[in-house]
């Protein structure tokens, strides 16, 4: 790094000097937290984006301005890699140091320590940045900083897409570096194509019934969708609320956040929707829940693993036509998915792999596979086709009849890739795949519903002097330290019919996590209220 690269840092560092007290840390949703404090750290992660950019040459990162499911006064901001993933796990140490700098020279000093240890060639004029942002109203002005941040870099360009969902930018990011038209509109085009595609193959153009009710977060979500509606799936009988242009509060009592973790129905929904296939988005756009009124505030409610379910049935269906022994189809769950959802997708005959928690742990499992398929309960997932198999599918059907069951499901799983988002879950490609698979199923959302019912569940947070004397497996399903903790588990869990749990340590409190299921409520809470004590007894309380 020469002179005038530091002096253009340290001159572009001193608008955006780090907020007494700030500590934070890069975790899978980037960093997040009050808006009015966030300024440095988005033009800190500016800075990196363009590094990182120089340093895979030719090659366009993404920077994304979002706190997702968060409340409207906070944000936060994540970087997309090449791919359209998240950032490599091993600049997340270097994001963490950089965003916590005490000052201009201490910021200075670390990016050119890493630059010479990464050998990132500066000045040469071919970094690319492109920038978005959700509809939260501090969004505008930390995208500014961020390109303040991109640009403060030598030779590189920040590229302001406007507002995006997450997953539009993650899409968009991984099919500029793929050489493809990178464009909203091209998104736009490619699920309204496949989407088509697929609803031509229903056989007998079953129908799903009644309409479907939108929850948009008052987000981005709603606001895209919205365009998507009017602009290319205009016969598709979906009505938005929430959309944020009628005074509504983005997150507030609205959004699958919302909707998944108090288990009732968003605001604007009621006793006039029983019955009625309904929908939620997140903040920004990158998980979804489904469910249905039925009473009052009360809801049924269809997340991650019924969508996991429902999808899985439906790509193992296409499967099984083709006899595809050649396809290694695996599923990917966390030990916080409900148990019944895991003894559905067993009983179907499928690779069932556990992961740790957290979205970048399931992705990298699933792309594993040649066809991965992975959720969260709280909705955000997606099936990752490898690109070698899809080759395969669009060779194999050359070789079919038009129009044979084999020529149809190959279609389908095409179809499938194209529509579903191979970069991050994504809400709205992940609504479009739903309704497909209903109707070509000709189900409802009840009759979806009675795939398996839910165990009933608890989970509970045991204060402790020290989280990191709890260790557990990779998979997080058992716990190896402390010694003999997780046979005294197993002891409690051979007392109840389909018990199960597990204890998990926090990533950042000193605070052990329990989960506790069995075949009755009183069960499962007995069961917790037991593990949490063993915890208290192996670990000691705080």
């Amino acid at each position: 790094m020469d002179e005038t690269q530091i002096a253009s840092l340290l001159k572009s560092s001193d608008l955006f000097p780090l907020p007494q007290s700030l500590k934070l840390s890069y975790g899978t949703a980037g960093f997040r937290g009050d808006a009015t404090l966030l300024a440095s750290t988005v033009y800190r992660v500016g800075i990196l984006s363009s590094l990182r950019s120089l340093k895979l040459k030719p090659s366009t990162i993404g920077l994304m301005i979002t706190a997702s499911h968060n409340k409207v006064s906070d944000n936060g901001v994540k970087v997309s890699d090449p791919s359209g993933g998240m950032l490599s796990q091993e600049w997340e140490p270097f994001a963490d140091q950089i965003a916590n700098a005490s000052s201009p020279q201490k910021l200075v000093s670390l990016i050119k320590e890493f630059v010479e240890r990464e050998e990132i060639s500066i000045g040469d004029g071919e970094g690319e940045v492109w920038l978005a942002r959700d509809t939260r109203p501090s969004g505008e002005a930390l995208l500014r900083a961020a390109e303040i941040g991109v640009s403060s870099v030598s030779g590189c360009v920040a590229v302001d897409l406007g507002v995006l969902t997450t997953p539009q930018l993650h899409w968009m990011v991984r099919a500029k570096n793929k050489g493809l038209n990178a464009t909203e509109k091209a998104y736009f085009e490619s699920l309204t194509t496949s989407f088509k595609c697929l609803i031509d193959l229903i056989p007998f153009n079953k129908s799903s019934g009644s309409k479907l009710v939108l929850d948009g977060a008052n987000g981005v979500g709603g606001e895209k969708m919205d365009e998507l509606l009017r602009g290319y799936l205009s016969n598709l009988d979906i009505e938005i609320r929430n959309t944020g242009r009628d005074g509504g509060v983005l997150n507030e009592s609205v959004g699958a956040d919302f909707v998944q973790k108090e288990n009732v129905a968003p605001l604007g929904f009621g006793v006039n929707d029983v019955g009625v296939r309904c929908v939620s988005f997140d903040g920004d756009a990158d998980r979804l829940v489904y469910f249905y009124v039925s009473s009052g505030e009360k809801i049924e409610l269809l997340d991650g693993d019924k969508i996991l379910s429902l999808f899985a049935l439906f790509v193992k269906e296409q499967l099984n036509v083709l006899d595809n022994g050649c396809c290694r189809l695996g599923v990917v769950q966390t030990a916080y998915a409900n148990g019944a959802s895991t003894d559905y997708l067993n009983g179907l005959g499928l690779d069932v792999v556990f992961a740790k928690t957290g979205v970048k742990h399931l992705h990298e499992k699933a792309a594993e596979f040649d066809v991965g398929i992975y959720f969260e309960a709280n909705g955000h997932g997606t099936i990752l086709f490898s690109e070698d198999y899809v080759s395969l599918l669009v060779d194999k059907r050359k070789g079919l009849s038009e129009g044979s069951d084999e020529y149809n499901a190959v279609s389908r799983l095409v179809a499938v890739s194209k529509l579903i988002n191979q970069a991050v879950g994504d809400a709205i490609s992940g609504l479009l795949l739903v309704e497909v698979v209903l109707r070509h199923m000709g189900w409802s959302v009840q009759k979806w519903n009675e795939l398996y019912k839910d165990l009933p569940s608890r989970q509970v947070k045991v204060e402790v002097p020290d989280r990191t004397a709890a260790v557990t497996t990779r998979e997080e399903t058992e716990a190896l330290r402390p010694l003999g903790i997780q046979d005294a588990i197993n002891g409690e869990i051979r007392k109840y019919k389909r018990g199960r749990a597990f204890i998990r340590p926090s990533g950042t409190e000193d605070v052990v996590r329990v989960y506790a299921e069995a075949s009755t409520q009183e069960d499962a809470d007995s069961l917790a209220d037991s593990v949490a004590q063993l915890v208290k007894s192996f670990l000691g309380s705080s």
